[in-house]
């Protein structure tokens, strides 16, 4: 038991672990895509920031360069000191108050003996201390190199103790200056790197960062502003090419996260963050309906399954083409043919019989051109893989798809011939009951005839025993003899026809024979029950009233059934008379009347002046086998209603207005020539009775 329930609950755990499986997956790449996103971000946002570290780096560069370069034209504008050294003096003084990184100018002769000087105001002298004599090298270096190159030309740094225990990191230019080719002296600058810093480079761009003059190691010489402590430490470097020397600049940043673009970084990684969980959520609902969904889909899908596998109607699908896209398994075994030699399939089907299939194919194309479908079910005739024939009823409606769009036709066929085979065993049985139904009429008339014939036969034995008394005695005249044996003789001829008339009559009543339609006229039906008619009213003491209505045309009808419906209808009319004790005898009146109806019809009733119908038994009136009668089979107005409605008319009933019942019912009209029309119009008569209170 263990080993065969296994199988049914492994798929299910298998499939539950592979759904949490993929959900973990899901999760953790949401999770490694998250970190990417963030590290990412940090990193960008670093070199953002190392970006713009070097790019201000680089623009110090080019101001303290820019600088330098309008200090070498201040100094080529000054006058030359073996001529004017006043005029040297004071402008010396004037460029020492512009340029506060020039800390001391100097004039020396071509051999580098110092001449004038003339240092700046805003500082102690740098060369207080330790003298001016103990840098000579650099700047015998540096004019030598300037003169080489026959322009400015910078020494390298040096450091020079000062009296406060600090010292400077100074660093001389020298631009050599000459007459018409011949050296006549040095203009000799001493630049402090700490103000180089401080007057040439960006207050803006230096703002909250460190800037050093740094050599190849590392060794700061000179260094300005202090860099705002943070989490990260950034530095950038840029080479000062100087003709001569070069320093290195560099420059330190300590930042935290930016002001602007961190935040927005942090709000939209949020964001998508919370964004992205939310999606899992309502994927993860999504995913939960979708599967509710599809399982019930799947079992609505396995319902519609069970019953089109358990119809015994057949269900066929065609597009617009008249291909068959969908039968069903009892539409299969109605035609004997198998659902894949049917599906795709166009005309003609496999179905048709050969003979009809022409017939068929120009139906088929008539109406799939003109998109319309008759709105009822049409009979048709399909053929078995045997090839037996057999009748449908075919009921085609437009197929119409979710979007309202007609891609289609669909069709139910009903196979019809156990309905005609009880349809045919009805009918023989309705031939049965209608000649018992007169057989049983014929045996209460039996009486009658017995009381009619005595008359026309007791005058015909009177008439023939007068005839033989007159010739006895016809030696006395002959003239009144002959006079008299022809009156004699003509009323046993009316006699004889009398009686005959009665006998054929309940013989063409009660003789079986084949239904004929035929043109007849309403007078010709009457007269033709007349004769039975008046043997029973005479022995109720009825009186039987006669009005046509000679606009009536000729009634098509089966002469022999219509006169039966009408007898019955008529007997049934003098019987209820009869148990109505308080009518007089002038009052016992059976009124038989032919009127036109809605065209094409015409109506035909008997009214009578009995006790009338009550609802209890109006509802059960036209039931077979139901009677009120003590000797009454029922079958007397079930078959005349399945008569009636056979010639496509309707019988009903209603009360008299002078008391009684008013039974009515409707004959086609000769003229009329399209039963289709004909049909309908008995609907609308129906349902006009029905409303008046002439149909039950």
């Amino acid at each position: 038991m263990m080993l065969s329930a296994r199988p049914r609950w492994l798929p299910a755990s298998l499939k539950w672990n592979r759904r949490w499986t993929l959900w973990v997956l899901l999760v953790a790449l949401v999770v490694t895509m998250l970190g990417a996103l963030v590290w990412l971000a940090a990193r960008y946002e670093a070199s953002m920031v190392q970006s713009r570290l070097e790019r201000d780096t680089a623009e110090i560069v080019t101001d303290i360069r820019a600088g330098l370069t309008r200090n070498i034209q201040s100094l080529q504008a000054l006058p030359g000191v073996e001529r004017r050294p006043m005029d040297w003096r004071a402008q010396a003084g004037e460029l020492l108050r512009q340029r506060r990184e020039i800390v001391r100018l100097e004039w020396r002769d071509p051999s580098l003996k110092l001449g004038q000087f003339y240092e700046s105001a805003y500082r102690a002298s740098v060369f207080e201390r330790m003298g001016r004599e103990t840098i000579n090298f650099e700047i015998s270096q540096a004019c030598n190199t300037a003169m080489r190159v026959g322009g400015p030309a910078y020494s390298s740094s040096y450091f020079t103790p000062q009296f406060n225990g600090l010292g400077l990191e100074l660093i001389d230019v020298c631009l050599p200056h000459a007459v018409e080719g011949r050296l006549t002296g040095y203009t000799l600058a001493t630049y402090s790197l700490q103000e180089i810093l401080k007057e040439l480079a960006g207050s803006q761009l230096t703002r909250g960062q460190g800037l050093s003059f740094t050599e190849a190691d590392g060794t700061r010489l000179a260094i300005t502003g202090t860099p705002v402590r943070g989490n990260r430490f950034y530095n950038a470097q840029q080479l000062l090419d100087l003709p001569g020397t070069t320093l290195v600049l560099r420059m330190d940043s300590w930042k935290g996260s930016p002001d602007f673009f961190p935040n927005m970084l942090t709000a939209l990684v949020s964001s998508l963050a919370l964004a992205l969980i939310a999606v899992l959520l309502l994927l993860g609902r999504d995913i939960r309906r979708r599967l509710r969904v599809e399982h019930d889909l799947a079992d609505a899908l396995a319902f519609r399954k069970a019953m089109e596998d358990s119809l015994v109607t057949g269900l066929r699908a065609r597009d617009l083409e008249g291909r068959i896209t969908y039968v069903n398994p009892a539409f299969c075994q109605m035609v004997g043919v198998q659902a894949k030699d049917l599906l795709n399939h166009s005309f003609p089907s496999p179905y048709w019989p050969p003979e009809l299939a022409g017939v068929y194919q120009d139906r088929q194309t008539i109406r799939l051109a003109s998109n319309s479908l008759p709105q009822s079910g049409f009979e048709s005739v399909f053929m078995r893989s045997d090839g037996t024939r057999f009748p449908v009823l075919i009921i085609e409606a437009p197929l119409i798809n979710a979007n309202g769009k007609h891609t289609g036709w669909m069709s139910a066929i009903l196979d019809i011939s156990e309905q005609r085979r009880v349809e045919e065993i009805s009918r023989a049985s309705q031939d049965r009951l209608q000649a018992t139904a007169r057989l049983a009429m014929v045996g209460e008339m039996a009486s009658l005839l017995s009381h009619e014939l005595n008359q026309p036969l007791a005058a015909i034995s009177s008439y023939a025993t007068g005839s033989l008394n007159l010739l006895e005695d016809a030696g006395t005249s002959t003239a009144p003899l002959a006079a008299d044996l022809q009156l004699a003789l003509r009323r046993i001829s009316e006699q004889a026809e009398r009686a005959g008339k009665v006998i054929k009559s309940v013989h063409d009543f009660v003789r079986r024979r084949d239904q004929v339609r035929e043109c007849v006229a309403p007078r010709a039906l009457l007269d033709a029950i007349m004769p039975l008619v008046s043997l029973q009213a005479r022995k109720l003491h009825v009186r039987v009233a006669m009005e046509v209505d000679e606009s009536c045309g000729a009634v098509l009808c089966d002469r022999t059934m219509v006169e039966q419906v009408l007898l019955n209808l008529c007997r049934n009319g003098m019987q209820a008379m009869r148990e109505a004790n308080t009518l007089s005898a002038s009052e016992r009146v059976l009124s038989l009347r032919v009127t036109p109806a809605d065209a094409p019809w015409v109506m035909f009733s008997v009214t009578d002046h009995g006790v009338g119908i009550s609802a209890a038994v109006a509802d059960k009136l036209f039931t077979p086998f139901f009677t009120t009668k003590a000797e009454g089979m029922g079958l007397g107005l079930s078959l005349c209603r399945t008569v009636i409605e056979q010639h496509g008319g309707f019988l009903g009933h209603a009360p008299a207005v002078a008391g009684g019942t008013v039974f009515s019912f409707t004959l086609p009209s000769s003229l009329a020539g399209d039963p289709a029309a004909r049909l309908a119009s008995t609907q609308v008569y129906a349902a006009s009775s029905m409303t008046t209170g002439t149909a039950t």
